[in-house]
């Protein structure tokens, strides 16, 4: 149960210390959830862990594990068991890369003794020819470990206590820039490299080394590892240019919360820049607005304030203030998000408007049932003022009003009345696939559990609509918890490519829980649902594996293009056939890592 971390060590990662049937038998887990069980180590006592530490030999230990299994903070890497080599050829990392792509890797480290302020060096990449990646390029953060839980029940309310917990690293903390390493734990570096989108094609090699400081001699090398990067002749975009429909929700007043600034003020705003950056750069196309109060009902940690100020006049008309509407986009427009703006919501999850009563002299509230005369007459000069002021701003083309897991009668009730104001709105929906309102959902989001039938999703990118996908606390995987397999979150790209659909949606990019650095559980959803970066603009292992997703979509875009307009039905039908294997009910079978090395060979294969 959670709290027992001394004798109990739930490791949540992708790798595998005994065979699949060894694990079935461990933890009496069904055939169907061979993969999940893989996904965990046997339980250590505490014995057992002090044994693993006693086969390591070294007193500094660093070696490369790759990105798709994390590290764990107790018990040491497989890698370090006996004389592990410090010799730099040995502790390699062999990468291929597109210009323009962002590659990661991670260093794993343990000591047998206490070892403080460690710090990083790498060195530029230079291939035979004098040709450079810059050391600019590439960055180095130091992984975090936060609290976790387990998928069980999926959604619900939650007690810590009833769920097993474990520390997960997932945050990946750039703030530092030394690391300490406590006698007998392991922890890692997270490694990135940015081939610039002008490299020269070839073969690169440098270093990276970690140090520790002596003060009477200068500074010691503890280890030294050899960075090798080969350098494809293809290109991807910048992301501003990605076809790749992402939509992470935004939550700003989490914003406020955690830089400890007034909801709004100059300094919110300026406290949201880097985190919309950061978003952009992951080629986000959608600006996420409440155009009410509380669009989900208070189901999150931090208030959802409207954007727009309702105001029913003393003679019975109504007013509307966009000032803060109008700021709030313009400024996550100047951030680099500029796709669509999706406005939330005509049916939020209470039925309950507010807006001020100048009769009154207060805040009211308005409850009428969607498609109600009462609610009719309550939303239609709003939406007609609406329209009028977005069109003004250019905006009208770019806005939905959107729609979150809501039923199908309440759907048709708000689409007869947009149609009835202007034919022209477009709607926006994340939930259950309906045949008989898909053809008036511009940007349609369905559960993993559907997906579209192909002569509808073949009309649909006709008509220019979007059709995309997404996961939240109902599905075990794949999913984007932070217990869950970082390389679910790259496989989720592929899968994107696999069904034709143009993107992926979740809730959310920063909604965070009371102390994000240190427990991601939360009262309702399993641990991390809410959050996929941390406060600061901090990156997490599962961000940077959701854009490693993205950014293979888009080569696996191009080449298609690319091999199409070749007549090269050879390697058309070579990455089909890879694309073939990405079904979700495969998850139960077959790692989401195994899956995705395998394709990613293939397509480094395919692109050479």
């Amino acid at each position: 149960m959670a709290g027992v971390f001394s004798l109990r060590i739930i490791i949540l990662s992708a790798i595998v210390l005994c065979t699949a049937s060894d694990l079935i038998a461990q933890t009496n887990t069904s055939p169907s959830d061979v993969s999940l069980a893989k996904q965990k180590t046997p339980v250590y006592t505490a014995a057992e862990i002090d044994n693993k530490w006693k086969a390591v030999s070294n007193r500094f230990n660093a070696a490369f594990i790759g990105s798709s299994e994390r590290v764990v903070k107790d018990v040491p890497p497989e890698i370090f068991a006996g004389s592990h080599s410090t010799n730099p050829d040995d502790n390699k990392w062999e990468a291929v890369a597109w210009k323009g792509e962002k590659i990661h890797n991670q260093i794993a480290v343990s000591a047998k003794d206490s070892m403080s302020n460690l710090f990083i060096r790498v060195t530029d990449l230079t291939d035979t020819k004098g040709n450079i990646i810059s050391a600019k390029n590439i960055t180095t953060g130091f992984l975090g470990f936060v609290m976790t839980d387990e998928f069980r029940n999926g959604c619900g309310y939650r007690k810590p206590e009833d769920f097993d917990s474990s520390l997960v690293a997932d945050l990946i903390d750039t703030r530092k820039s030394t690391l300490s390493v406590s006698t007998n734990k392991s922890n890692a570096i997270w490694l990135s490299i940015a081939v610039p989108a002008q490299a020269t094609p070839g073969r690169y090699n440098g270093y990276i080394s970690i140090n520790s400081p002596l003060s009477e001699k200068g500074d010691s090398t503890l280890s030294m590892l050899r960075i090798a990067v080969t350098v494809l002749d293809r290109s991807l975009p910048s992301p501003d240019k990605w076809n790749y429909q992402l939509d992470l929700w935004q939550h700003p007043a989490a914003i406020a919360r955690t830089d400890n600034v007034e909801l709004w003020s100059d300094g919110h705003f300026k406290a949201m820049r880097p985190y919309y950056e950061m978003l952009a750069k992951a080629g986000q196309k959608c600006i996420t607005t409440s155009i009410v109060n509380e669009p989900w009902g208070h189901q999150t940690y931090d208030d959802y304030p409207g954007l727009i100020k309702w105001t029913k006049k003393k003679n019975g008309t109504w007013s509307y203030d966009y000032s803060l509407f109008d700021k709030y986009v313009e400024f996550v427009m100047s951030c680099g998000i500029t796709g669509r703006i999706n406005c939330y919501s005509m049916v939020p999850w209470k039925i309950a408007f507010t807006y001020y009563d100048e009769a009154k002299g207060k805040e009211a509230v308005f409850t009428d049932a969607i498609g109600t005369p009462a609610y009719n007459a309550f939303w239609k000069p709003m939406l007609v003022d609406f329209a009028a002021h977005l069109k003004s701003k250019g905006w009208f083309s770019k806005t939905a009003i959107a729609m979150d897991e809501r039923p199908m009668p309440a759907m048709q009730a708000v689409i007869k009345l947009l149609r009835s104001i202007d034919k022209d709105w477009k709607i926006s929906l994340a939930g259950e696939y309906h045949p008989e309102i898909e053809k008036d959902i511009y940007d349609y989001c369905v559960a993993s559990k559907w997906t579209f039938p192909a002569d509808v999703l073949a009309r649909r990118k006709k008509e220019g609509k979007y059709s995309t996908w997404y996961t939240c606390c109902a599905e075990k995987y794949p999913n984007g918890f932070s217990f869950s397999p970082p390389d679910e979150h790259v496989w989720m790209g592929w899968y994107t490519a696999a069904t034709g659909m143009e993107g992926y949606l979740r809730w959310a990019f920063n909604s965070w829980v009371q102390d994000p650095f240190k427990d991601s559980r939360f009262r309702t959803w399993p641990a991390g649902d809410t959050y996929q970066v941390y406060p600061g603009a901090l990156s997490s292992i599962r961000f940077e594996k959701l854009i490693e997703g993205v950014q293979d979509y888009e080569k696996i875009r191009i080449l298609k293009a690319a091999f199409t307009s070749a007549g090269d039905k050879a390697k058309l039908a070579e990455l089909e056939n890879v694309l073939k294997e990405f079904k979700i009910e495969n998850l139960s079978k077959v790692l989401a890592s195994e899956m995705v090395a395998k394709a990613k060979n293939k397509l480094n294969e395919i692109s050479k």
